[in-house]
């Protein structure tokens, strides 16, 4: 819940860390907004070499961006090789002496030195992008991995937000004394720093890391890692086209603001505000909307928000005034609130979008490359934006409006995702599973706790419905391959899921005993590579709402290959649409819709201690309690049969 993850906030594990990287991205944009403002006005006349505005504006934003090809591979060894809190107070200290820099050239009036210190600004955020994202998994678990990131990510762009807004009014304010602005990144730089201090030590990811200094080879070798799962590269790729499109907006607005909305500077702070603030939200709201999993669903429904809003803000029109106005004035401009609206929205479902991607490569990165794996992140995420500034500007020279070069990054924008979901069809399943249990069910969920994070594991539920595999699918967080019926494997509208999840079809040996040999077969192989696999051991959905005998199957799977047995109950779906509760299932119309239900999980059975009818029992003490049950009581904790109610 979103109450759960601002309780972070008063953790040490957390909030230390927190305010270290709120503070210094907070510090990189008050510095390199306060440059910009003051190169676009003064400097020519600082650099004394006749060079224009505009290209120093550019030929800083391209120093800034440079270190990240550089030194994103030393950055990824470092923070695998040596404890995250200790990197995190050097890289902070870099930044106390950095900042020193910074206010030794703003009291020596030196542009040149203003420049060199800006590249080392971007060399010490490319030291501290690894440390900061391979910092969360080590410290939160899988549960609290989308509702750290979101904080994280509402933190940085809330200091980015408030970092160029107070760049720009600092200049505005000091005029010519700039030294007070040295003065203020510096402060900022040793509260950091202190902040830092109360970090906890976080072990070594590879400890024996041998280094390798050869940025070219290191780079090749961390994309490599990337590469080596599909969808952690792909996931790269879409967090890396997020970052390209949010450069072309944000490059895009003061340009925007005045040539096609009419208005002052005072609105392109408040354009950016919605967008950052946009962001920042959906960034949190995605541990309620994921309910505290790492919730792949969230990616395609972000993603259809970013190209419908995009679309609707490329054909936005705005009833300008011939001179730009404040805020005030734009506000009371016809299409004024449009504009506004897409802004805020592309921001919010970008935020949908970008949390389940970074909490999934978290998740699924082996330990000891984490953070070279999002070193590589980094470089990739360096490329897609100077790719999308470059066609920026050819999009212009072409001759497109600021609207129109919207409209190709919108239909873009549909065409990269669905491609990346092409490719990866888990984001797909996963999306409609959760739109299905999110509108159709409300499922409390109780004891996934006894659910192994790890390793092999055998899950077993009693079957009520056409739409069980699919609710547990959308509640547990680890991936899983659900063993089922092939007549219900083959149903034309559900087929798509259950493929798409890698769902086992079964058969009983006497309709295709070839079936079934196979179905065994991939059971032992995935539990054998530390897969989760459920199996409903009934071997068909109740008639009459009360829980069939379990079959010996479950004994020969685990005889096979020993694993833990989790034994589960789902509660509440007797009834529903998609039961055999009025005799034939999905006939005539739904009757009900948000329906409570129950999935409870008990505690892990031994696989030298499964037997069908011992799990038939704990099944159903768990349908007649509501309550996990736990091990040792279960032997004394026998009920009768009953039918499975509301």
């Amino acid at each position: 819940m979103a109450s759960g993850q601002f309780q972070l906030l008063g953790q040490r594990r957390f909030s230390p860390f927190f305010f270290t990287q709120f503070l210094g991205a907070f510090n990189d944009n008050l510095f390199k907004n306060a440059l910009v403002i003051l190169i676009a006005f003064q400097g020519s006349s600082m650099a004394g070499t006749g060079m224009s505005a505009d290209v120093l504006v550019n030929l800083a934003a391209g120093l800034f961006i440079l270190p990240f090809f550089l030194f994103s591979a030393s950055a990824g060894q470092f923070a695998d090789k040596y404890d995250k809190a200790v990197l995190m107070r050097w890289i902070k200290a870099l930044e106390i002496v950095i900042m020193a820099g910074a206010a030794a050239a703003f009291a020596l009036d030196s542009l040149a030195l203003l420049m060199a210190l800006l590249f080392l600004m971007g060399a010490q955020s490319t030291l501290f992008g690894p440390v900061k994202y391979g910092y969360l998994p080590a410290h939160l678990d899988n549960r609290e991995l989308t509702g750290g990131n979101g904080m994280v990510e509402l933190g940085t762009f809330l200091a980015i937000l408030l970092g160029t807004i107070a760049g720009g009014e600092l200049v505005h304010v000091v005029g010519d004394r700039t030294l007070i602005i040295g003065a203020c990144v510096l402060v900022i730089a040793l509260l950091g720093w202190l902040v830092s201090l109360g970090i906890p030590h976080t072990p070594a990811s590879a400890p024996g890391l041998k280094f390798n200094w050869n940025p070219i080879t290191e780079t090749a070798r961390i994309v490599g890692f990337a590469r080596v799962d599909r969808t952690i590269f792909l996931s790269i790729m879409g967090i890396s086209w997020f970052w390209a499109v949010g450069a072309i907006y944000l490059a895009q607005l003061p340009n925007y603001v005045k040539v096609d909305l009419g208005g002052d500077a005072t609105v392109v702070t408040l354009l950016l505000a919605l967008f950052s603030l946009g962001i920042g939200l959906g960034s949190m709201f995605c541990d309620r909307l994921s309910g505290g999993r790492i919730e792949l669903g969230l990616v395609p429904f972000g993603a259809a928000g970013l190209v419908v809003f995009g679309l609707h803000l490329a054909f936005a029109k705005v009833a300008a005034h011939p001179v730009p106005v404040g805020v005030i004035g734009f506000l009371g401009l016809d299409g004024s609130w449009r504009v506004l609206l897409d802004l805020g929205l592309i921001g919010l479902f970008g935020g949908f979008y970008i949390v389940p991607l970074y909490a999934l490569i978290q998740e699924r990165a082996p330990r000891e490359r984490l953070s070279r794996i999002i070193a590589a992140n980094s470089v990739i995420n360096a490329l897609f934006m100077v790719i999308a500034s470059l066609y920026a500007v050819a999009a212009f020279k072409l001759g497109l409006s600021i609207p129109q070069l919207f409209l190709t990054v919108a239909v873009m924008t549909a065409a990269v995702v669905l491609f990346i979901f092409k490719l990866v069809p888990e984001f797909t399943m996963r999306f409609i599973v959760w739109l299905l249990v999110s509108t159709i069910y409300r499922v409390r969920v109780r004891g996934m706790a006894n659910l192994p994070e790890t390793g092999g594991v055998l899950l077993v539920c009693n079957h009520v419905s056409f739409m069980d595999g699919l609710i547990l699918g959308g509640v547990i967080r680890r991936p899983t391959r659900f063993v089922m019926y092939h007549t219900i494997f083959d149903i034309p509208l559900l087929s798509f899921v259950f493929r798409t999840g890698r769902a086992i079809p079964i058969a009983p040996a006497k309709e295709d005993p070839e079936r079934l040999a196979v179905a065994y077969d991939t059971i032992a192989r995935e539990l054998a590579d530390g897969q989760v696999v459920c199996l409903f051991p009934e071997g068909e959905i109740t008639h009459d709402g009360a829980m069939r005998e379990f079959r010996k199957g479950v004994e020969r799977v685990v005889a096979r290959t020993p694993v833990p047995v989790v034994p589960m109950a789902l509660r509440g779906m007797w009834g529903s649409w998609f039961s055999r509760s009025s005799g034939q299932a999905m006939s005539g119309w739904p009757r009900r819709f948000w329906s409570r239900i129950e999935l409870i999980a008990g505690a892990p059975v031994a696989a030298q201690r499964v037997n069908a009818d011992d799990l038939q029992r704990r099944v159903q003490i768990m349908l007649d309690t509501g309550r996990p049950v736990s091990d040792p009581a279960a032997d004394d904790e026998t009920q009768p049969v009953r039918r499975d109610s509301e």
